[in-house]
This record gives structure tokens, sequence and C-alpha cells, in this order.
């Protein structure tokens, strides 16, 4: 996920009248138009294991409806999504150098697929297992699992329905030892 110690820009939202009154909102739905759609079911209901809601077909098309657990909208500023990327391992075309947050932590520095603009990241158990399932159900693994400074081992993959894919399985902190064989 992403690092939220920093709240200097923050620090007011405690204030917004949303923050004591429930969301109106009652579901994050992220509807993504899949060019090969059953290769998408494939990978997101068998390989990654969604379970499915529901699934819909006439002459006009096909949908089906996956359970992704509990979802929330994080939303960041350009400079954080370059420092997740470098922290992840991953090269976006046309970037610059590191910047100011650093150089690459950690990974292979691959380059994401070109028009990739929406990165889903989905909470795991075991990022390692979970990046070799999706490999094999036919992922491009970006940048292998890394330990992140907010103590989770994140993966970045190529998915179907050109979907920048993060896998992260929160280890309990920045203070836990590092993952088996890294």
């Amino acid at each position: 996920m992403s690092d939220t110690s920093d709240t200097s820009d923050t620090s007011d939202l405690a204030d917004h009248p949303s923050a004591v009154r429930p969301s109106a909102v009652r579901q994050l739905r992220l509807v993504v138009t899949a060019e090969d759609w059953a290769a998408a079911v494939a990978f997101y209901r068998d390989a990654l294991g969604l379970p499915e809601l529901g699934a819909f077909s006439d002459p006009d098309g096909r949908v089906v409806i996956l359970d992704a657990g509990r979802a929330t909208l994080e939303l960041t500023d350009p400079a954080h999504a370059a420092y997740v990327d470098r922290v992840e391992g991953v090269h976006r075309p046309g970037a610059g150098p590191a910047g100011p947050a650093g150089p690459v932590v950690a990974g292979a520095g691959s380059e994401v697929a070109p028009g990739a603009r929406v990165r889903v990241a989905f909470e795991v158990t075991d990022a390692v297992g979970a990046t070799r399932r999706l490999e094999a159900a036919g992922a491009r693994v970006v940048a292998e699992p890394v330990r992140t400074p907010w103590g989770s081992l994140n993966a970045r993959l190529d998915a179907p329905a050109a979907l920048e894919v993060t896998l992260f399985e929160e280890l309990g902190g920045p203070d836990v030892p590092e993952p088996p064989g890294s």
C-alpha cells in the first residue's frame, strides 16, 4: 500500500465533515473493459482467486462481477506514484531520473507496458506465491516481490485487460525481518 506516515498535507482532514459521518458510498466497483474477456476472467477469477458474484450474458455482450474484498481508493500525486514505482523496481517509459526521493530501492527495474495507466493493488497472504501463480497464468512480472519501507512485500505485474497489478502482503510493520530468500 502507501506510506501514510507523512500527514503534513492532510492534517486538516480530521475536521472534514466526512470524518465524522458515515460514507454515502456503499461500494467501489472498478469496471474494466477487456478486449480478451475470457482471458481476463480466467486470470482474475481462476488464477488470482476472486470469487464470482454474478455473470450476465446477452447478445450485446458479457460481464462478470468478481468480489475483490474490501475496496479503498488511494489517491496519489505524480511524485508519490513515481516513488512507489522506484520502491517496487519499476521504470515507466519517459520517466526521468530517480528524483528527490532517491534511487530505485530494489527490484529488476523492468518497464511497465505502454498504455498502462491504472494500477490495481491486491492484498494477498503470500506475495511470492501469488506472483508465481499469476505469472503462470499469463501475467508478465515487471518487478519481483520486494520489501517496502512501509512494511509490505510488493510485486508488480502487467496483467490481462491492460492493468498494472501490485500484489502486496502486509508484513506487520517496517521492523519485520526480511522475507526468506531476500
